[in-house]
């Protein structure tokens, strides 16, 4: 199998075209290359792969091997993944995901793509649409106890869930620990991915990603979506901020005009081989 290994802020991915290459059994190759010690090393596996609806067609697996609906690192990689091996020549397209339809607008530099504003869609704010089990719309301060552990979560999807909190210090949060014990909390039907933020101004946020299937990772587009909308919800931003995650910064904007959350950020290849699978 050929592949390239990429990443967005340290949120690294092994990406395979799909279209050329016939691929089984993702989710088994997917946990075999995303060992650190065994395999290649990552936070999961990307298939490129044909659509009749969009350009392209996204399929993404977590380290674990569970398919996920939508991840915003991986999706800017596939803009530059498709445009830099010249499987496009556009610099605006669209990728399928089973999150939706995604609009990507490549900033090229030396035939090269170095930066990828995506449009994100509409956040979903329904708690049976996120899922969450709440009474609340939005769901803004859900609390939430595991074990000793209590916090009021503000309830986001950008196509997959996430659950966003506030705290003093994201560094020195013992994320490790807490994350799991909401991740897969009763009140989460599918699951989440868990973002404990920090806020530094009205114009940047920081935070922490537990990744629903893959533990922490140094960064999570579609996490960092729904920390704005969480933060404008509440007050804390305007309706663009910079988000601070491990792996550098992320520029989110919620356009007030057609409601759609915008990403911006940079997409890097690493290196690529091929692998006996």
């Amino acid at each position: 199998m050929k592949f390239t290994k990429m990443h967005g802020l340290g949120n690294d991915y092994i990406y395979v075209d799909a279209i050329s290459q016939k691929i089984e059994n993702p989710n088994e190759i997917s946990k075999f290359v995303s060992d650190r010690h065994f395999g290649i090393g990552s936070d999961g596996l990307v298939l490129i792969l044909p659509s009749d609806k969009a350009d392209f067609k996204m399929r993404m697996f977590n380290s674990d091997g569970s398919e996920a609906e939508m991840c915003g690192n991986a999706i800017r990689c596939v803009g530059k993944f498709v445009y830099d091996k010249k499987m496009t020549d556009k610099s605006t397209i669209t990728i399928e995901t089973l999150a939706g339809i995604k609009v990507l607008e490549m900033t090229i530099e030396n035939s090269k793509v170095v930066l990828v504003k995506v449009d994100m869609g509409e956040p979903i704010l329904k708690a049976e649409e996120i899922p969450v089990l709440s009474e609340k719309y939005p769901v803004i301060d859900e609390e939430i106890t595991a074990k000793d552990y209590c916090y009021n979560f503000t309830c986001v999807s950008m196509g997959n869930p996430h659950a966003i909190t506030y705290i003093e210090n994201v560094d020195e949060f013992p994320l490790e620990k807490i994350g799991p014990l909401f991740e897969i909390h009763e009140k989460f039907p599918r699951k989440t991915n868990v973002e404990f933020v920090e806020l530094i101004d009205k114009n940047t946020v920081k935070m922490r990603v537990w990744e629903r299937g893959a533990g922490e990772t140094l960064a999570c587009g579609t996490g960092a979506c729904a920390v704005l909308t969480a933060s404008v919800l509440k007050g804390y931003v305007g309706r663009k901020a910079t988000v601070k995650l491990l792996g550098g910064d992320l520029t989110i904007e919620w356009n007030e005009f057609d409601n759609h959350i915008y990403m911006t950020g940079p997409a890097t290849a690493v290196f690529e081989g091929e692998i006996d699978i």
